[in-house]
């Protein structure tokens, strides 16, 4: 009986705890699109292929150096400022494009993807404001399936990913940064 009546009050405290507290999910909202403000732009970091599909890239244009020349250039092109690293490291909240690439081979030549695109930022605990952290304040992804003579498209669907970005950059930054 004792038991239960302690089991009871944890979870009405968790009930509770789960009640009022407002959760913030890393994903493409108006919330998220808010932890953009203010930025002057950001720094861009794109993840080595992986070794499962890396072999069969380079003739696509996808590799970690052209995804990265591709990124760059659309931000530029759309009025997105790329921070240098020294730039960046003076930017208040350390703003990163993050582009990472996951593959995995599910049949002979066939390639399940996922394509992630996000914003991390330095971000203070609150329950102890002294340690900061990288993390992910907004994201967006994109899943597909693709033979190996069509691994360009998973450089379009980067491409259409950070156009999401850009949306919601300027729309956040009155199209621009700071």
């Amino acid at each position: 009986m004792m038991v239960r009546l302690g089991m009871l009050r944890i979870i009405v405290v968790l009930l509770f705890v789960a009640a009022t507290i407002s959760v913030a999910f890393a994903v493409d909202s108006e919330l998220t699109r808010q932890t953009m403000k203010g930025f002057p732009g950001v720094y861009v970091v794109v993840e080595e292929m992986q070794s499962n599909i890396e072999k069969h890239t380079k003739k696509f244009g996808l590799t970690k150096l052209q995804l990265q020349a591709d990124t760059e250039r659309r931000l530029v092109e759309n009025g997105v400022r790329v921070l240098s690293k020294d730039e960046w490291l003076k930017t208040p909240g350390k703003p990163v494009l993050y582009v990472g690439v996951n593959t995995h081979e599910t049949e002979r030549y066939w390639y399940a993807y996922d394509i992630k695109v996000e914003i991390q930022q330095i971000v203070y605990m609150e329950a102890n404001p002294k340690i900061q952290a990288l993390a992910t304040t907004w994201c967006i992804n994109m899943t597909g399936l693709t033979n190996i003579g069509k691994l360009d498209i998973i450089r379009s669907d980067t491409g259409v990913l950070v156009g999401k970005f850009v949306e919601a950059f300027k729309g956040t930054n009155d199209g621009k940064g700071k």
